[in-house]
């Protein structure tokens, strides 16, 4: 599936692959972020901590009647106001892609996966 715009000088399409990839790096800037989950609970409810190359198995991008929507899902740092930090990763992700894509997301979806400590 890949996202697709047309302007005057012809069409872009955007793999959704590429969107996860941008969204996942914006996401893991983030202050309390230790990285990216699968969407998936591995079994006996641990998840599995996602590498760069392997950001799409833990972002979701749909399009909606209403618009665009991504949902990441995230490992948090022990310690940290998930509040704060989701709010901060929701900010992040919706501006990058927006200046980097110039495409409108209505909804960015945090899923907090597990808190994890760090050190």
């Amino acid at each position: 599936m890949s996202i697709n715009k047309t302007n005057t000088l012809g069409k872009i399409n955007v793999s959704v692959e590429a969107i996860a990839s941008l969204a996942g790096a914006a996401a893991t800037e983030c202050y309390g972020v230790v990285g990216m989950a699968s969407q998936k609970v591995v079994r006996d409810g641990f998840t599995e901590l996602l590498r760069r190359e392997n950001y799409s198995r833990g972002i979701v991008v749909r399009e909606t009647n209403e618009g665009l929507e991504i949902d990441l899902y995230i490992i948090v740092a022990y310690g940290m106001k998930i509040s704060e930090v989701v709010e901060s990763v929701q900010k992040k992700v919706k501006y990058v892609l927006g200046k980097t894509l110039d495409l409108e997301f209505k909804a960015v979806n945090i899923y907090v996966q597990a808190v994890k400590m760090i050190g």
